[in-house]
């Protein structure tokens, strides 16, 4: 971390606060503040420039990209370019410079092999954890656990099986998968653990919270592929089934895949080239870092609420100047 980027987001800091005391004067316009916030940019020697932000396709890390940026454009000047991209196209743009930052992987060792220094490229590395924990699973909406609760170990399930069946599960019951992009082995898991059931892909994170909310008020029988952080568990608490338990190496061969998924610390992957850079943004970056419940809130601004994920992050940066100070300390 170099001194001049130090410097410059002590800086950034300041107007920061400049900028908060003339907004709760009525004075100051946004114009002039984010002039204002170049300006001290410059006087540090360095600046933002572009910052081209990954965003993948869940809600959650919606909620992650547009906070950062919208710090980013508002305290350092940046022109933020979010990119809608799978992760693993992602992480290819990290070599031709299309993407700056994912801010929210949840562990995908295939790709650090291929981009990582020590057996890749060389074009991404980690730059440390940003405070969630992801928790991957299989559940069931509650109704479901509190009418026969031993569904909740997977022995159990092929006893229900034909009560999960469906037009797309071919005489099985249907397991219903989310976006195939995501970091899952649901496939391999039925056939390992000898399961009478067919894995039916939803295609989304939105699909799969309307199949949930509409088992959970129907008292339908679902079972798929879910995780926090999630806002939508806040209004349906659903309910993990137990898998064989996870063990390290029990996920090497995606093939062989019989076991449950672990808690996974969430980290950001940054392009080396970027991470080297002068870029006022990278400080930022390499110091942002929130909490599970943090990005609930924030991503049900946007999925609950209705607001724009340029609303929503100012919204929560607004009620939590302190954190966003740290940040930029």
């Amino acid at each position: 971390m170099s001194t001049t980027r130090s410097r410059g987001t002590r800086l950034g800091a300041l107007a920061a606060v400049a900028v908060m005391a003339l907004s709760a004067c009525g004075g100051g316009s946004i114009e002039s503040e984010t002039k204002a916030n170049e300006e001290k940019a410059a006087a540090s020697g360095g600046e933002c420039g572009d910052l081209n932000m990954a965003v993948n396709p869940w809600v959650g890390y919606q909620a992650s990209a547009y906070v950062v940026g919208t710090v980013a454009e508002q305290e350092l000047g940046c022109t933020v370019n979010y990119k809608d991209l799978k992760e693993d196209v992602s992480w290819q743009g990290f070599g031709t410079g299309e993407v700056d930052v994912v801010i929210e992987d949840w562990g995908h060792p295939d790709l650090e092999k291929k981009f990582f220094a020590d057996s890749g490229d060389g074009t991404a590395e980690d730059f440390g954890p940003q405070g969630n924990v992801g928790i991957i699973g299989w559940f069931v909406p509650p109704w479901l656990a509190e009418e026969h609760p031993d569904i909740l170990d997977y022995k159990n399930l092929n006893k229900y099986a034909s009560e999960f069946a469906t037009s797309e599960s071919g005489g099985k019951g249907q397991f219903l998968g989310a976006d195939p992009s995501y970091v899952q082995f649901d496939e391999a898991i039925v056939a390992n653990l000898d399961l009478d059931f067919k894995v039916v892909f939803s295609g989304s994170e939105a699909a799969s919270i309307e199949a949930f909310r509409k088992a959970e008020q129907n008292k339908e029988w679902v079972i798929g592929y879910w995780y926090e952080p999630q806002y939508f568990n806040a209004e349906v608490a659903m309910q993990r089934v137990a898998l064989p338990p996870y063990t390290d190496g029990c996920q090497d061969d995606p093939q062989k895949v019989a076991c449950d998924y672990p808690e996974t610390e969430l980290k950001k992957i940054v392009g080396t080239d970027w991470a080297a850079s002068d870029s006022t943004a990278v400080d930022l970056v390499k110091n942002f870092t929130w909490t599970n419940e943090d990005q609930n809130v924030v991503a049900g601004y946007i999925a609950a609420d209705g607001m724009s994920p340029q609303d929503a992050a100012a919204k929560w940066i607004a009620d939590n100047p302190d954190k966003v100070a740290a940040w930029m300390s």
